[in-house]
C-alpha cells in the first residue's frame, strides 16, 4: 500500500510539475501582451505591435504544450485516484469541468484570432482579442485554483451515508477565504516569471547586438512589471497566503517554519536553518527572535505553536521538503526583488543598457521564478498532507486500489521519455522564434 500511494503521488507530482511549467508563462504574459497591445493602440508606434505579435508565438507555443501536457495528467484522477474521484467528483467536477468549457476554448479560440485575424479585424478588435486571450487564461487560473482551495480548506460541502462529498452551496466554492489569497499570489508569481522571460530575451538582444532596439523595449518592460509583481509576490498576497496556513492548516505552518517547539512568548523567523528529524529540532539555525509573531499576528509576544502540539498522524508526511520549499521560494522571490530594484535604479539613471553584469545577470535569472513558482506549489501540496481534502480525506484514502505499482511506475518511466522529448521540442521552437526575433513590418 506505501509503495502504491509512493508511485501514485510519485507521478503526479512529476507530471504536473512539467505542466506547470508552460501555463505559468502564458498567463503572465497574456497580460504583458495586452499591454504592448494597448501601447500600440495608444501611441500608433509600430514596434509595441511587433512585440505583442511576437511574445503571442512564445503565447501559442507555451498554451500548445500546456494542453498536452494537462490531458495526460488529469486522467490520473480516474486512474491513479479514483477513489478520490468517485468521492469529491460532485464537487472538484463541477469547477474542473468549467475551467474546461468557459475558459480553455476562451482562450484557444481567441488565440487563433489573434494571430491570424489582424488585418481581417482591424486592430481595435485585434486587441480585443489578445484581451479575451488573457481573461480566459486568468479565468483558467481562477477555476483551478478554486478546486484546489476546496482541497485546502473545505466548504459549502454535505458527506452523504454512503462517504460521498456533495456540494450544498455552489457560491461557497468561489467565496472560500483560501481563494482569493492563492489565486492573487499564483496570478502574480505568474507575472514574475513573464517578466524576467521577457526581460532576459531584451538583455539577450542587446548583449548580441541583435534587435537591440527591441531589446531595450523587452528590457525596460520586463523590469518595471518584473519590480512591481515581485513586490506584490511578497506583500500583500505572499504574506495573506502564510496568514491563511497559520489560520487553517496550523501544522503546515509550524513546519513550514521549521516551528519544532512551542516558543513561550513570541516565534522566531528562521533565516536558515536545517531540519533535524531524530532530535527534532533545527541544526545550524539562524534566527531573529519575534519576528514570525509580529509578521502574522501584528503581536511580538503571540504564541505560535510547534509542532509538538499536534499528533504524529496529523503532521505533513515530508517536513524536510516542505521547509525547504518554502524557504527556497522565499529566498528566490527576496533576491527578484533586489535585482529588479537595482534594475530599476540604474533605468532610472539611464545607464541599465550599459551595465553588462546586470544584463548577463538578467538573462541567466529567467530560470528561477520557475523554481520559485513549482516550489510555491510544492509548499501548498506538501503542507496539505496528509489529506487530499484537510481535515477530511486521507491521501491513503484516495487512490485506486486495483492499479498496482508496477504499472504506476512503467508508465511513469513512460511519462519521463515522452516529456524529454517535448521539453527538447518546445526548446527548440522557442529558441527559434528567439533567434528569428519580432518582425518589423516595412511601410
Amino acid at each position: 500500500m506505501e509503495d502504491m500511494i509512493f508511485y501514485d503521488r510519485l507521478q503526479f507530482a512529476f507530471t504536473i510539475t512539467f505542466h506547470y511549467i508552460f501555463p505559468q508563462l502564458t498567463m503572465g504574459l497574456s497580460l504583458m501582451i495586452i499591454y504592448f497591445k494597448g501601447r500600440y493602440l495608444r501611441n500608433n508606434i509600430e514596434k509595441y505591435n511587433n512585440a505583442a505579435k511576437f511574445f503571442m508565438k512564445i503565447f501559442a507555443i507555451n498554451f500548445t504544450m500546456g494542453v498536452i501536457t494537462g490531458v495526460p495528467m488529469e486522467f490520473q484522477f480516474g486512474t491513479n485516484w479514483a477513489k478520490f474521484s468517485e468521492l469529491t467528483g460532485n464537487i472538484i467536477g463541477q469547477t474542473l469541468a468549467m475551467e474546461g468549457m468557459f475558459s480553455f476554448f476562451l482562450e484557444s479560440s481567441f488565440l487563433a484570432l489573434f494571430i491570424f485575424g489582424e488585418k481581417l479585424m482591424g486592430q481595435k478588435l485585434h486587441f480585443l482579442t489578445g484581451f479575451l486571450v488573457f481573461l480566459g487564461s486568468w479565468a483558467s487560473g481562477w477555476f483551478i485554483l478554486a478546486t484546489n482551495a476546496w482541497m485546502q480548506h473545505p466548504v459549502g460541502y454535505e458527506i452523504l451515508d454512503n462517504g460521498r462529498y456533495v456540494l450544498t452551496n455552489f457560491s461557497a466554492l468561489f467565496s472560500n477565504p483560501w481563494l482569493i489569497p492563492a489565486f492573487l499570489h499564483n496570478q502574480v508569481a505568474s507575472v514574475v516569471t513573464s517578466s524576467f522571460v521577457v526581460a532576459s530575451v531584451g538583455a539577450f538582444y542587446i548583449l548580441s547586438n541583435k534587435n537591440v532596439e527591441y531589446g531595450k523595449l523587452f528590457l525596460k518592460t520586463g523590469v518595471i512589471f518584473g519590480f512591481v509583481s515581485s513586490l506584490l509576490i511578497a506583500m500583500p498576497t505572499g504574506d495573506w497566503n502564510a496568514k491563511n496556513v497559520a489560520k487553517y492548516q496550523p501544522a503546515s505552518f509550524a513546519a513550514m517554519e521549521g516551528i519544532f517547539e512551542t516558543e513561550e512568548a513570541g516565534a522566531e523567523i528562521v533565516l536558515i536553518g536545517q531540519p533535524n528529524m531524530v532530535e527534532k529540532k533545527l541544526d545550524n539555525k539562524i534566527a531573529v527572535p519575534n519576528i514570525l509573531s509580529f509578521l502574522t499576528y501584528q503581536d511580538w509576544n503571540k504564541q505560535i505553536p510547534g509542532l509538538d502540539q499536534f499528533n504524529e498522524d496529523e503532521l505533513p508526511g515530508n517536513i524536510p521538503a516542505l521547509y525547504y520549499s518554502y524557504h527556497i521560494m522565499v529566498g528566490l522571490g527576496t533576491i527578484f526583488i533586489g535585482i529588479m530594484a537595482l534594475s530599476v535604479f540604474f533605468l532610472w539613471r539611464k545607464k541599465m543598457y550599459q551595465i553588462k553584469p546586470l544584463l548577463w545577470s538578467i538573462m541567466f535569472l529567467f530560470p528561477f521564478p520557475y523554481i520559485a513558482n513549482i516550489t510555491g506549489w510544492y509548499t501548498a501540496e506538501l503542507g496539505r498532507q496528509p489529506y487530499l481534502v484537510y481535515g477530511l480525506l486521507k491521501t491513503s484514502e484516495g487512490i485506486s486500489p486495483t492499479v498496482s505499482s508496477g504499472n504506476t511506475l512503467f508508465t511513469l518511466l513512460g511519462f519521463i521519455a515522452l516529456y524529454l522529448l517535448l521539453g527538447l521540442l518546445f526548446l527548440l521552437l522557442v529558441g527559434k522564434t528567439i533567434n528569428e526575433g519580432p518582425i518589423t513590418q516595412k511601410h
